[in-house]
């Protein structure tokens, strides 16, 4: 495969993000709660004078929120032409896939199952590769 990924933690789970995908990763400070929407968007920031919705990863996945630290930062993504703060609990390095994405084993979850398009294996080992769409979607109705 040899795409570029950026490599992050999320929800306690080495994940990574096609970089082609990723404008910029910054810290985060602000966040203005927006009234009325769904706990996984956590609110609005600023970046350049553009505004950026704020996703909260590990809520959209179905997991709960975090303490979120000072220096919390985020990979800024563009889907149809709308900015995104994707929160992460680490953003430290870019690296290659080595294989194609395969299947996610059992024992995620829901939310991984349905945000990522499968585990890639890296220098680092197996990591999750998120679908950043499906991420943004918010996590996954639990009726079925």
């Amino acid at each position: 495969m040899n795409d570029l990924l950026l490599m992050c933690m999320v929800a306690g789970r080495r994940a990574a993000i096609p970089a082609i995908r990723v404008q910029s990763v910054i810290e985060i400070e602000d966040i203005t709660p927006i009234p009325g929407a769904p706990a996984f968007i956590r609110g609005l920031t600023a970046l350049r004078s553009q505004a950026l919705t704020v996703i909260d990863c590990s809520v959209a996945l179905g997991f709960e929120t975090a303490q979120a630290p000072p220096d919390q930062r985020a990979a800024v993504v563009e889907i149809d032409g709308h900015l995104y703060a994707l929160l992460v609990d680490a953003a430290y390095d870019v690296g290659e896939a080595l294989s194609d994405p395969i299947e996610v084993p059992g024992g995620f979850g829901a939310g991984w199952q349905a945000a990522t398009r499968g585990m890639v294996e890296t220098d680092g080992g197996p990591t999750l590769l998120i679908d950043v769409e499906a991420l943004v979607s918010g996590p996954v109705s639990q009726a079925a």
